[in-house]
């Protein structure tokens, strides 16, 4: 009982000695783990009290000023206007007064004055993951979760009010396994895969880049690329959870990074490269004439560069990042095969991240009749991808070739005692085996010898990259011609991963630069903080 049954007695307790204004709000708490598994809460519950007068039955409202306001602030006009409505028998004086203060007025017992407990949600890390954690906000009568966790996991953190006092026997014998097996039919606490310290070095990266290139939007997400299991998600501007009522534009509240899509460019590559090599049409020492571009249909495809780079390997391909080469394999692949490639990597389909919203991706030119639409989707424009779709088929050639499903949660405590773990699966089979380790050597590559001249080559860790700068779709049609996507993806240790990141930065105020000069460096340095952080043992 005094485990289980706790927080109900201490409610218990506390309407001995201050009166309850109707039903209490409550909530289940959500919370982060370290690395060292140790709980940090990040929505939880604040204590507070209210102090209401009635003014029917107080009769010094002068003296009854004096008395509270030595106590604790209050404006005494307000509260003489309201001690004056004799007729009247509640009036809200103010809000959210601590306990220590609540137990002073209470010993001046002056009648007609009274303190209510209150309870509201609050979240201690303040702007911390709050596009991950979500607010709670009323639609119409009904206040409960409206974004993020909040609200995909509202039905296990809501407190129904009318059975706080249940028969507890009941709860704990009744079919544990019926109940389990639906989690919105029983009440509990949530356990985030979020680690506070990366989250919080992830954030100030990501606020670095905005500040430095007065970007539109940037974001950016760490994970594990064996299980799915996001240590950081996060993405700028963002909001403070605890004060959301002076956000102008609703939209701040959303996720980014799960509800929107976006063409990702060249970080697309090292997929079209991949498939090339597992269907065995390519291989990573297989050439071509590059003339710099190539014609589909009526349509000329170019370099970034606008040159000819003349017999050309695949690794050349990635080094420099050439449009023409990814083509180049699709038409050794054909349409089809490198359609049906894009599925294998999940890009057809959602994620089914446990987080509300979820975009689907719009990728309707892989099933196109024309040549050119497969081939600029081998290079990451004419397909719209989340972030979160595009970490998933990335961690495919990071994890030896299979799906994962990315998730936010790694535990359900339930309020009878038991728990239910996030059930980690391996996926199906995108890519051969040899076929990840293969592209990873490619990727290694690039960053040891291409990606800003080698300088972020790690003596100690072989890690694996590549950018992507991507045009921005105009909505007249074409492309901006002073709009781009920055992306950049790069997994460590490159051959067994314990680590995927995926930034990007939307839009940036900069002439003349590519990803390798806006994220590369923010992604060795979250590279080198969790190396560090989490003491990976080098690999070479």
């Amino acid at each position: 009982m005094q485990v289980l049954h706790h927080d109900d007695f201490v409610e218990i307790a506390d309407n001995q000695y201050v009166k309850k204004s109707g039903g209490i709000f409550s909530r289940g708490t959500i919370f982060f783990e370290d690395k060292d598994g140790g709980l940090v809460s990040a929505g939880t519950l604040k204590i507070g009290y209210i102090l209401a007068i009635n003014p029917t039955i107080l009769k010094d409202a002068e003296s009854a000023y004096e008395k509270i306001s030595a106590i604790t602030p209050i404006n005494k006009d307000d509260f003489l206007a309201k001690a004056a409505k004799t007729t009247d028998p509640y009036e809200e004086i103010t809000k959210r007064i601590p306990e220590d203060q609540t137990i002073a007025i209470q010993a001046l017992k002056i009648p007609g004055v009274y303190m209510y407990k209150e309870q509201w949600r609050f979240y201690p890390g303040g702007q911390t993951a709050s596009n991950v954690l979500g607010i709670l906000g009323y639609k119409g009568d009904v206040y409960a979760g409206r974004y993020g966790l909040e609200k995909f996991y509202d039905k296990v953190l809501e407190r129904n009010q009318d059975d706080v006092y249940a028969n507890f026997f009941v709860e704990i014998f009744r079919n544990w396994q019926k109940t389990v097996s639906k989690d919105d039919s029983f009440e509990g606490d949530i356990i985030a895969t979020i680690e506070p310290s990366v989250q919080s070095t992830l954030e100030d990266t990501l606020a670095k880049v905005q500040a430095k290139y007065s970007s539109v939007e940037t974001g950016g997400i760490i994970m594990n690329p064996k299980t799915g299991e996001i240590y950081a998600m996060a993405d700028v501007p963002t909001f403070d959870p605890n004060d959301f009522s002076k956000e102008k534009d609703v939209s701040v509240f959303s996720n980014p990074l799960v509800d929107n899509v976006r063409e990702m460019g060249s970080i697309i590559k090292p997929l079209t490269i991949a498939a090339g090599i597992d269907a065995g049409v390519i291989t990573p020492t297989t050439t071509y004439n590059d003339i710099g571009y190539v014609k589909a249909n009526t349509m000329t495809i170019w370099n970034h560069d606008r040159k000819a780079h003349g017999i050309t390997s695949m690794q050349q391909v990635l080094n420099d990042s050439l449009n023409v080469g990814v083509s180049f394999v699709v038409s050794k692949l054909g349409n089809k095969t490198f359609s049906d490639y894009m599925g294998k990597y999940g890009l057809k389909e959602k994620t089914g991240i446990d987080l509300p919203n979820e975009a689907a991706n719009i990728v309707g030119n892989l099933d196109s009749p024309r040549d050119v639409e497969y081939y600029t989707a081998s290079f990451g424009q004419g397909i719209a991808l989340t972030a979160i779709s595009t970490i998933r088929a990335l961690s495919v050639i990071a994890n030896g070739g299979t799906l994962v499903t990315p998730h936010i949660i790694k535990k359900v405590n339930y309020k009878g005692g038991f728990f239910k773990n996030t059930e980690i699966t391996t996926g199906p089979r995108a890519i051969k085996e040899e076929t990840s380790k293969a592209v990873t050597k490619m990727l290694v590559e690039v960053v040891d010898t291409a990606l800003i001249q080698g300088k972020g080559k790690n003596e100690h860790y072989t890690i694996a990259a590549k950018t992507g700068t991507a045009q921005v779709p105009s909505s007249n049609g074409g492309y901006y011609t002073d709009k781009y996507l920055h992306s950049f993806f790069g997994y460590f240790p490159a051959y067994d991963p314990k680590f995927i990141i995926f930034l990007y930065t939307y839009n940036p105020k900069v002439d003349n630069l590519f990803a390798a000069d806006t994220l590369a460096l923010p992604f060795f340095d979250l590279s080198k903080f969790l190396i560090s952080y989490y003491e990976l043992s080098p690999d070479r």
